[in-house]
């Protein structure tokens, strides 16, 4: 099928389960790539992609949920949340006793210990939101009770969303501006491109991943993926820890060479 681009979720996707990509699924990549397609991640993480994911493997990155898209290291697309509207959050969740956090170039600015929850995170600072002047990719509150999702929707402003995801720790609460999603920075890297949404193949697992999947031309749910992504796509691969996607661009992608 005609594939000029494709983009793929990390975790519970490419990453298999031990966050790592095999030798198989490198070397497909690497295959697309000299054959001229191009190669993206859409991933909630921030500056911790860049430890899972080789940049020399992809041609664009989407980080943090798709507040900042880049083309190699061109910022193609950002869309922040401002410290004047993050500010009121933090203070109110904080005021609740919930740990919160806030990102920016891979920095956190929490009211908490990040590296006790994401021993993979070692750049943050405890600050103290009330002084806060720092706008924010993305907000994360880890393991948000139904309580605190109701209380967080509550006092949100209407140009952020709030979407609660599977986490290494059980579920992890994110909060963007409504103009930060994977499916607006996909659009704008392919426009930077030149390259039709319907000739790009979008690969997923969870709920951030569905308005990409749907916004592209293919859309594909690894095996492991939850039944709401399973229900919108056109496919369904192997799962990420038998290297799904590898093997559907194996097979549908590459089939010819």
């Amino acid at each position: 099928m005609p594939i000029k681009m494709i983009v793929t979720d990390l975790d519970g996707t490419l990453l298999k389960t031990d966050k790592t990509i095999s030798d198989n699924t490198k070397s497909v990549l690497s295959h697309c790539r000299e054959s001229g397609i191009m190669v993206v991640y859409a991933t909630g993480r921030g500056g911790s992609a860049d430890q899972v994911a080789p940049m020399g493997l992809f041609d664009g990155r989407i980080t943090m949920n798709g507040a900042v898209a880049k083309s190699g290291d061109t910022i193609v697309y950002d869309c922040l949340i401002p410290y004047q509207t993050a500010r009121p959050l933090l203070l109110a969740c904080e005021k609740r006793k919930m740990k919160i956090t806030s990102e920016r170039s891979g920095m956190h600015y929490s009211n908490f210990n990040v590296s006790e929850l994401w021993s993979y995170i070692t750049s943050y600072q405890v600050v103290d939101f009330s002084q806060h002047e720092m706008d924010a990719e993305k907000l994360y509150i880890p393991n948000p009770t139904p309580e605190d999702r109701l209380f967080i929707e509550q006092i949100m402003p209407s140009e952020l969303y709030f979407v609660v995801t599977t986490d290494i720790n059980g579920f992890l609460g994110q909060i963007m501006h409504i103009g930060a999603t994977k499916a607006k920075a996909v659009c704008a890297l392919a426009r930077h491109w030149g390259i039709s949404q319907s000739d790009i193949v979008a690969f997923g697992d969870d709920y951030n991943d569905i308005e990409m999947l749907r916004a592209c031309g293919v859309s594909v749910a690894v095996g492991n993926a939850i039944e709401e992504v399973k229900a919108v796509t056109d496919y369904i691969c192997d799962s990420n820890d038998n290297d799904g996607v590898a093997k559907w661009l194996a097979e549908n992608a590459l089939c010819g060479e």
